[in-house]
């Protein structure tokens, strides 16, 4: 099956994680967002594609700062009601029924029923035509207990990390399962050694 270019996204899974924000003016904003990543393994930052008429990218731009917030599949139905457009000046966490998770190292908060938070400040920004390219760096990252293994790693069958899909019509909802297979990072370099193994303990 040959498709157009543009149905990517359909067979790349992609993270549903909401931002939120703060304006100038202290107006809490939140947006769901899909194009996101980590910026290499060994660094704290996170990069996240924005259209150019957004409130979240006016926000970030106006105050440096934003949260990431990691949710589960409990929180799908509020995708839509943070994604509708709504004037500048209207409290999104009252519209989308969300509460508030009170931030620690910037303004802007949290939400509550996610199952991992990245407090970030803006690093740099990319804009283009169609597009802003928006670096954060991540200034404190907190975990859910529940979903936190001694390893380290996230528990995804308690987690449930929201991802979405896309189709001709629309987003389906998905998530990801345990696979039951372990590979050391050592794997990937001559010798068995992880070289930035050390950046990682706690």
């Amino acid at each position: 099956m040959i498709l157009k270019p543009v149905k990517r996204m359909a067979y790349l899974p992609m993270p549903v994680a909401f931002i939120s924000t703060l304006s100038a003016d202290g107006v809490r904003n939140i947006a769901p967002y899909s194009c996101l990543m980590p910026v290499l393994r060994p660094l704290d930052l996170v990069c996240l594609a924005s259209a150019l008429k957004r409130d979240t990218l006016n926000n970030i731009r106006a105050t440096g700062e934003f949260v990431i917030n990691l949710a589960g599949l409990d929180l799908a139905d509020k995708v839509i009601p943070t994604a509708r457009y709504s004037p500048p000046e209207a409290d999104e966490f009252l519209l989308a029924g969300l509460e508030e998770k009170p931030s620690v190292q910037v303004k802007a908060p949290g939400i509550q029923g996610c199952y991992a938070w990245m407090e970030c400040r803006l690093y740099k920004e990319y804009a283009e035509e169609e597009y802003v390219l928006i670096v954060g760096q991540v200034v404190h990252l907190e975990v859910a207990d529940a979903v936190y293994l001694p390893d380290g790693s996230l528990d995804v069958e308690r987690a449930r990390p929201l991802l979405m899909a896309g189709s001709d019509k629309g987003m389906k909802y998905c998530t990801v399962r345990e696979a039951h297979r372990f590979e050391p990072y050592g794997a990937l370099f001559p010798g068995g050694k992880d070289p930035v193994a050390a950046g990682f303990q706690e």
